[in-house]
């Protein structure tokens, strides 16, 4: 049952993800004197805030990727295992996955959130969506193939949806991949395909409420917004997409857009998993956790991270941002309150500690929210390159994109524009 996973006299703590929070949490418990299994359907640890560089064609997908095996070398105590999740039995403290079930001491979930449709299953079953690294390499090799297509069609209203491109949601994912594909536009389609009318590409970000970046200040919304229609991205707010039909983007105005090129980051809800009932839920199917992040309801078993819903801090009433620092926060107090229940200690509540948000528009193009300070400009992008260079995992991985960002700000290039879909091995003959 427990998937050669050996039974060694401590106690085990079970994490469901390897985002952000999983990954702090399963780093500050290792050789503390429990046994720390990790689950994931990923086998390495993914940069999701750089993710639109892979996207469009800026980054190679390895160099905002890390195997947690490679993390987790040197540590005592630790197993990975590549799994689904599917469901929780908290009646017999195990988990059910695609591999088999797993017995646990403490369970921790911090599996992150998928893409919200909002229950448009014609959307869902064409739209682009942005949440992992395969979704980014998928939608790169759309983007760029569309723009192929576009060269060798003889239907004039075929090449203009081919070369329309429409970005729904103005969140930071959002604005972030608008900028780039913008940049794209600019500075590379002119030279790969000189024979393209560049001006009849068209980029359109639409978003259902009056300002982009909603999770931050006015200021940062407004420059954002400046810094787009500068480039040349149509943005369309209030404006909700109600379908895509017969190839087309329906607003609520009226307007339609012809597209192949259809990018969906428009929301997100808590992932999902069998037993954990509605009356474990709150608003976006986030868990209900208490001001440990406990599941209420349940004794052993906790949720960091975007899949939680905590209610119980007064400046958060409505729950934390959905953030990398809200998960690691979490994810870091959470190891010493479990270090402190074995001891009999009184745990400690989470307090959210507001670092700052930043968003990156374009070549030194970026707003940057810090308590009373905001910025934008060029020294608010040159903060957003530390801190995102910081904070990727791995020596070459920093370097890979250091060298990428310096080439393209030199060269005014990209230089990851391969369409390459991966296709199942064939086994040889004779071999089941």
């Amino acid at each position: 049952m427990d998937f050669n996973v050996p039974s060694v006299g401590k106690k085990r703590v079970v994490i469901v993800g390897g985002g952000f929070g999983g990954l702090k949490l399963a780093n500050k418990l290792c050789n503390s004197g429990f046994q720390v299994v990790l689950v994931d359907r990923n086998n390495y640890h993914q940069f999701l805030p750089m993710i639109y560089e892979v996207a469009s064609a800026g980054l190679e997908p390895s160099s905002i990727a890390f195997p947690f095996r490679k993390i987790f070398q040197k540590r005592k105590d630790f197993y990975f295992r590549w799994a689904d999740v599917t469901g929780v039995n908290a009646k017999e403290n195990l988990i059910e996955t695609s591999i088999g079930k797993l017995k646990y001491d403490y369970l921790v979930i911090a599996s992150g959130t998928e893409t919200n449709y909002f229950g448009n299953q014609n959307i869902e079953d064409v739209a682009l969506p942005m949440k992992t690294v395969e979704e980014a390499m998928s939608m790169r090799n759309i983007l760029l193939a569309n723009l192929e297509r576009s060269l060798t069609t003889a239907d004039l209203k075929e090449r203009q949806a081919l070369q329309n491109i429409v970005i729904v949601g103005g969140g930071a994912t959002g604005v972030e991949v608008s900028g780039a594909l913008s940049e794209m536009k600019r500075f590379v389609i002119p030279k790969d395909y000189p024979e393209m009318e560049v001006h009849k590409v068209n980029i359109y970000l639409i978003e259902a409420t009056p300002k982009l970046l909603s999770a931050m200040s006015p200021q940062a919304s407004a420059n954002a917004e400046k810094f787009l229609r500068g480039m040349g991205v149509n943005v369309m707010l209030n404006t909700l997409v109600q379908d895509y039909r017969e190839g087309k983007v329906i607003l609520d105005n009226g307007m339609d857009i012809p597209t192949r090129n259809f990018i969906w980051v428009s929301g997100v809800t808590g992932t999902s998993f069998d037993n954990i009932g509605s009356e474990f839920l709150g608003r976006g199917r986030r868990i209900k956790v208490d001001e440990h992040n406990k599941v209420i309801g349940l004794d052993n078993v906790f949720a960091i991270g975007d899949v939680c819903i905590m209610t119980a801090e007064k400046d958060y009433p409505n729950g934390h941002p959905q953030l990398a620092q809200v998960a690691i926060q979490q994810g870091d107090l959470l190891a010493s309150n479990l270090k402190n229940m074995e001891k009999g200690k009184k745990l400690k509540p989470f307090h959210y500690r507001n670092l700052g948000s930043l968003a990156t528009v374009g070549r030194n193009k970026a707003v940057a929210d810090f308590n009373q300070l905001k910025m934008h400009g060029w020294f608010a992008w040159i903060i957003w390159l530390v801190i995102h260079l910081r904070s990727i995992l791995g020596i070459r991985n920093k370097v890979m994109v250091l060298v990428n960002w310096v080439w393209g700000y030199l060269t005014y290039d990209k230089s990851i524009r391969l369409i390459m879909a991966a296709k199942r091995v064939k086994r040889p003959k004779g071999v089941n």
